[in-house]
């Protein structure tokens, strides 16, 4: 199923912005749509594989942050890649506002993202089908949302709020030592 080529934008701080997305490999900038099909292309290539797909996003210790933003596809037992972008400066005066902020953008890109694959990959990709009395396909993929909090250091005390923030937009979060999508991916372009 092929849809309408739509922009992706994510709204920080009143200003919309939209996104170039990057990968090593890839020598140009990407737009979602392109984003959607590499995504896709790399799936389909494999689908009897299972996959892990998650976003996190990190910023350097400052003041005015650029927020990366990476989304990494895991081919369980075959490796995986990688995408990710990049925000315009956004001020962010305390390390709560940028936890928040990261997060927040997380969730963010996840929801269009998820909304997208499933238009292409159809919704037992992320759901299991059911009959009457067992499950019959799909529902072994996993998407997730990895955030730069963990229980040692400083984010130790915003693990609640932002753990909580990602269950209630339905997703799954990851945390460290876990969530090398935030702390690992995001964090080699900050």
């Amino acid at each position: 199923m092929t849809t309408t080529a739509k922009p992706c934008y994510f709204k920080i701080m009143n200003e919309e912005e939209q996104a170039a997305f990057h990968n090593s490999n890839i020598k140009k900038e990407l737009g979602f749509d392109e984003l959607l099909n590499e995504i896709v292309f790399y799936i389909k290539s494999q689908p009897e594989k299972k996959y892990e797909i998650s976003v996190g996003t990190d910023s350097a210790a400052e003041k005015n942050v650029r927020l990366v933003t990476a989304i990494s596809i895991l081919r369980k037992g075959n490796g995986g890649r990688y995408f990710w972008t990049k925000s315009k400066a956004i001020f962010c005066p305390t390390l709560q506002d940028r936890i928040y902020k990261e997060t927040m953008q997380s969730i963010t890109f996840m929801q269009e993202l998820k909304s997208r694959l499933k238009d292409e990959l159809g919704e037992e990709f992320f759901w299991p089908v059911r009959n009457a009395t067992q499950t019959v396909a799909g529902g072994d993929n996993k998407i997730s949302v990895h955030i730069d909090v963990g229980r040692k250091g400083p984010t130790r005390d915003l693990i609640d709020q932002v753990v909580g923030m990602v269950k209630g937009f339905g997703f799954e979060a990851v945390i460290k030592p876990d969530s090398f999508g935030a702390f690992v991916v995001a964090d080699r372009h900050t």
